[in-house]
């Protein structure tokens, strides 16, 4: 669903001019469930010095020659319940892209948050730290590359989870996502993590997850964007068909995170396997992003069921600042499959204001090689967010 510039402008006005809300704001109780609804909005502009590739182009087909981008990036739309007596559930729809996200329900085990049976649709345990952290929260405009390109993000499957505040294990088998045409292959993950160091500003978390999958049709397309999430143009990409005859795909990650008051060191690495079959040698991928944040207003993180939360600006007016740094590197050739390989730095200002409003600021140094080609763009981006 592409949006008009003007209609862009009018999404945006109404999110300004709404007023304050609270977050899950209650509607009603339903049969013993208590119904409330979360939404979020966010827009981004991207600014392209760009080097070899169109990657203002509205799609890979309409080359356009603009140096720029600007759309919708979400409209989250979601409905939450909790109870009747320990079960909660939840119903999520993105209408900018156009498929459904957590649709799920969730019991919880004596009543622990920490131990419960999970159905339906929800984030897989082998997403990376940053994929399972809430998308509002995110420290980046872009998630990391290993994030977009190697980790299994939302699936239908059932999930089950044990664990208290410090630590927890949590394994799912799963099958296609539930919006049709999007993402196929069954498999199974699991994820484990454990936090040595778990006080008031000042967390240590540790974690590993794996996922092993099919890759449904003996084909597996793995690729990455400049660091700019809606372009529709890859120069790394092992290609439509570069990974023909596949059988099974694995990855590997392992993730750590410090917060030591207003800071917070956060990094993850991945690593991909791909079973082949016949003539073809088996391929295998990886990459890693490390990350600083500093909340110069002094305020710190929090931290629930294994990943770090985001509290609300000490000072709603002044509101909470933030500044961050982010070395990426993910490497997609191997073999007679040139993929490419790609590094980044991605410097950002985040402003958080009142309870329910977010802008962000990133600057983007992209060095891409393919083989004897490459690609070096730079990228300005711009992310209004407005979230209840």
């Amino acid at each position: 669903m592409k949006l008009s510039r003007s209609t862009l402008t009018l999404a945006l006005l109404a999110a300004v001019a709404a007023p304050a809300a609270q977050a899950e704001i209650p509607i009603d109780v339903i049969g013993g469930s208590e119904v409330s609804f979360e939404g979020l909005v966010q827009a981004d502009f991207y600014k392209f010095d760009t080097d070899t590739i169109d990657y203002g182009a509205d799609s890979a087909s309409d080359l356009d020659g603009k140096d720029y981008l600007n759309e919708l990036r979400r409209a989250e739309l979601v409905l939450k319940g909790k109870g009747p007596g320990n079960i909660e559930w939840v119903l999520g729809y993105d209408a900018k892209d156009d498929k459904f996200l957590d649709a799920n329900i969730k019991y919880k085990i004596g009543g622990n948050a920490n131990h419960f049976l999970q159905i339906g649709q929800f984030k897989q345990p082998g997403a990376t730290l940053e994929e399972l952290s809430s998308t509002k929260n995110n420290d980046f405009i872009s998630k990391s590359s290993i994030t977009n390109s190697l980790g299994t993000p939302r699936r239908v499957g059932l999930q089950y989870n044990i664990g208290d505040a410090n630590w927890g294990v949590t394994a799912s088998f799963f099958g296609r996502e539930l919006t049709r045409n999007r993402e196929h292959g069954g498999g199974y993950s699991a994820r484990g993590y454990w936090a040595p160091i778990n006080e008031t500003g000042n967390i240590l978390h540790l974690g590993l997850s794996y996922t092993d999958k099919d890759t449904d049709g003996d084909v597996i397309r793995l690729r990455a964007r400049p660091m700019a999430d809606m372009v529709p143009t890859r120069f790394v990409d092992t290609g439509s068909s570069g990974l023909r005859a596949s059988d099974r795909n694995s990855v590997l990650g392992a993730e750590a995170m410090w917060v030591n008051g207003p800071f917070k060191l956060q990094g993850e690495y991945m690593k991909t396997d791909v079973k082949r079959y016949g003539s073809f040698d088996d391929f295998s991928g990886d990459g890693f992003y490390v990350s600083g944040l500093w909340n110069i207003t002094g305020e710190t993180w929090g931290y629930k069921a294994g990943v770090p939360t985001t509290g609300l600006p000490a000072d709603p007016v002044k509101g909470m600042w933030q500044v961050g740094l982010r070395y990426d590197t993910i490497d997609l050739t191997d073999g007679a499959v040139v993929g490419g390989e790609m590094d980044s730095w991605t410097a950002g200002v985040n402003w958080y204001w009142r309870s329910n409003f977010k802008f962000m600021l990133n600057y983007v140094a992209v060095k891409q090689e393919k083989g004897v080609l490459k690609d070096d763009p730079n990228v300005v981006e711009a992310r209004l967010q407005f979230y209840w």
